[in-house]
């Protein structure tokens, strides 16, 4: 095992890592990462556009009392003229017509049908007030959205507003899920022996990523361990998938083939053992070709935990995403104790509160009933302890 931080290990294997190619002219998917910039094809707003229901005015207007009401601007139809000592009724998003020089709102008028009188609210009113400026949002050719975001409802709704119907996107990352094991099976007609175990590994880590349409799960495989076996497994994933999970068989035991096989198959290692809990075995390797090969402990824990905390910004990184590790949210920690370990600890926890959560017991790396229990974990440096804030991952 060697001393080096969790973030540390991640960046320098992200470095290794290859990004998907880009496919063109497709229409967009939420959950997608966009392969290049979106830019504006005209101005937003598109004309002066009145911020407020009120009326448009020129500022000479305020002078005259009452003045008559010569016209209506409506979102949707194109401005009325103005006419000299008239003012004109407007609505929110209506375009201004094009001698207005600021609109007074609804609230600061005394209305007759076709007439007003300003109150003395009004009178204090400026150039420009109440409108809007054509392109004050974005000009014509400006950049709205930029390569490598993720697409949401909100940037989806930019695409439409600038007519980007079809945009690239970068390919999805192709993973393959490996789980290994001679006690490891599904047993779904007959129940396990007290020596056998269900394969929850290959539940839990298909279902972190099933949520995320930048990752494609092109295999689920379970092996038994038999280094053969294990080999052919991992060598014919490697033609399919950018990126391996494999869980169990990363230790030092008789039967951890997992290191020699990643070797094998063009692996080169960047860590192999890390100042962590639970996981500390933990193995990241990447191709020449800057593919994932991550080795996880067989332990449903500690396989859950390295998945969401290596995994999942590797994959990240390989997606596409400019922002593929941000920051993590921080929670305050009540109950913590006064324990410390020397490793960084990744702790079950259940939030509580807004920003804050308490730990959730736990028997060990093999307890599936606390990590049902908890809402994600928190990571604590080596050697500290309290209540924190820590970073927050959360399931």
């Amino acid at each position: 095992m060697n001393d080096t931080a969790p973030e540390t290990a991640v960046g320098e294997l992200a470095a290794r890592l290859n990004v998907m190619a880009k496919q063109s002219n497709a229409e967009p998917v939420t959950g997608r990462i966009l392969g290049s910039d979106i830019v504006a094809d005209r101005p937003s707003p598109a004309a002066d556009v009145s911020a407020m229901d009120g009326y448009a005015i020129r500022l000479s207007d305020l002078d005259r009392d009452p003045v008559p009401v010569t016209g209506e601007s409506v979102p949707g139809s194109p401005p009325p003229r103005m006419t000299e000592g008239g003012v004109v009724r407007i609505f929110t998003g209506a375009i201004v017509p094009d001698a207005c020089e600021a609109v007074v709102k609804r609230e600061d008028i005394e209305e007759t049908e076709h007439e007003i009188q300003f109150r003395a609210s009004a009178l204090q009113t400026r150039s420009g007030e109440n409108i809007r400026r054509a392109g004050e949002n974005a000009s014509t050719g400006s950049v709205v959205l930029r390569g490598g975001v993720k697409l949401d409802a909100a940037k989806a709704a930019v695409m439409a507003n600038f007519g980007a119907y079809q945009a690239d996107w970068f390919a999805p990352v192709r993973l393959a899920i490996l789980t290994t094991g001679d006690e490891v099976g599904r047993f779904q007609s007959v129940p396990p022996e007290p020596w056998q175990l269900r394969n929850s590994n290959a539940v839990s880590l298909t279902s972190l990523v099933s949520a995320h349409p930048w990752i494609e799960v092109i295999a689920v495989e379970h092996c038994r361990d038999h280094r053969d076996a294990l080999a052919e497994t991992v060598a014919q994933c490697m033609k399919t998938s950018d990126a391996i999970w494999v869980t169990g068989g990363v230790s030092k035991g008789d039967y951890d083939y997992v290191p020699e096989v990643i070797a094998e198959n063009g692996g080169k290692i960047v860590f192999h053992g890390l100042p962590i809990r639970p996981g500390k075995p933990i193995l990241g390797a990447a191709t020449d070709e800057g593919k994932l090969l991550l080795g996880l402990p067989g332990n449903p824990v500690s396989a859950t935990i390295g998945a969401m905390r290596f995994g999942m910004p590797l994959l990240a990184k390989m997606s596409g995403q400019t922002d593929w590790n941000p920051p993590r949210p921080v929670v305050r920690l009540q109950n913590a104790g006064r324990k410390t370990l020397p490793l960084h600890w990744m702790r079950l926890v259940k939030l509580v509160g807004q920003g804050v959560a308490e730990p959730v017991q736990s028997q060990g790396s093999g307890d599936l009933v606390s990590l049902g229990q908890s809402d994600g974990f928190i990571e604590v440096p080596s050697g500290e302890a309290g209540q924190g804030p820590w970073p927050y991952y959360a399931w």
